[in-house]
């Protein structure tokens, strides 16, 4: 079952603190004080507008919970479940007036990491029955990377290291600072393992060319990176490994979209990293809809 880690936990509460304080400010909402009686109870259903995957569910209960512990959150479904439009995935109820200042920026955690997981739910099927896991990147909204590479997970992706701190990928710049090119990738392998701080993370390494796979697959690093080659460059890729370094994975990056990613795992690499299921995801749609009183029941 897809749970939230400790650490994440603790990111969504951050979170949500900041954007609650963002939302009510110093005056808190104007609006429902006006209209809704302190007394007024209700319930609100979150309905889904279009099909997708869903992810965000407990994080929509943690803003209720902040804003008033006496909400009743009561969840339908759960995180990683494919739904179609009309389902319901949870209902609030309890006082009205801290349900409706809970509304948006709980639709607003829900409506993204839901967007994460649906886009990466269609690159999953896209490699269906290849060998090939779709990963994330670093390519990720600023403060928001814990939660949406658990909306990978929930659309069935694989997460790639978190930060620069947990693993250790050398990339171009990385072997530009090195100077000559003929030994870089050597050196920058070596360099890597005999580290102090490496306490035996993978060591993985991005080339473009196959000169440069080669060079890499002589010293037998974990994990090759293989940035923007073409469909035949991959498979001539995936044959040198075989030959020289089946131990080492492949993993193929850059450019990749929903059309291009089929014939990417066919050439036979073991990874795939998709930006763009973090980066450029759509919010699903996603909204609250007022059902009435508390006591009401919610035709489902």
């Amino acid at each position: 079952m897809l749970t939230l880690t400790p650490t994440e936990l603790a990111s969504c509460r951050t979170l949500i603190e900041l954007a609650l304080a963002e939302d009510l400010g110093s005056t808190g909402d104007r609006t429902s004080e006006a209209l809704i009686p302190l007394e007024r109870q209700g319930r609100a259903a979150f309905v889904v507008r279009t099909p997708g995957v869903v992810a965000g569910l407990p994080l929509a209960q943690l803003v209720c919970e902040a804003v008033a512990s006496s909400i009743q959150f009561e969840q339908k479904i759960i995180d990683g479940t494919l739904v179609e439009r009309g389902s319901i995935l949870a209902i609030a109820s309890g006082p009205l007036r801290p349900i409706l200042i809970a509304e948006r920026t709980a639709l607003n955690f829900l409506q993204r990491l839901s967007g994460v997981a649906s886009l990466t739910s269609k690159y999953v099927d896209a490699v269906a029955g290849t060998n090939a896991k779709v990963l994330d990147t670093r390519k990720t909204t600023p403060g928001w990377r814990l939660l949406e590479k658990y909306g990978v997970r929930a659309g069935g992706g694989t997460n790639h290291r978190i930060g620069l701190y947990d693993g250790i990928l050398i990339k171009d710049n990385h072997l530009a600072g090195l100077g000559d090119p003929e030994t870089a990738v050597r050196r920058a392998v070596a360099l890597a393992r005999s580290f102090p701080g490496n306490q035996g993370l993978p060591v993985q390494i991005e080339v473009d060319t196959l000169e440069q796979l080669d060079q890499a697959l002589s010293v037998k690093p974990e994990i090759v990176l293989l940035d923007n080659m073409p469909l035949e460059k991959l498979r001539e890729a995936v044959k040198r490994r075989d030959a020289v370094s089946p131990t080492t994975l492949l993993e193929a990056s850059g450019g990749i979209n929903l059309t291009t990613i089929r014939g990417i795992a066919e050439a036979g690499v073991d990874r795939i990293s998709v930006g763009a299921i973090t980066h450029s995801a759509p919010a699903l749609d996603i909204a609250l809809d007022y059902v009435g009183q508390a006591s009401r029941p919610v035709i489902e």
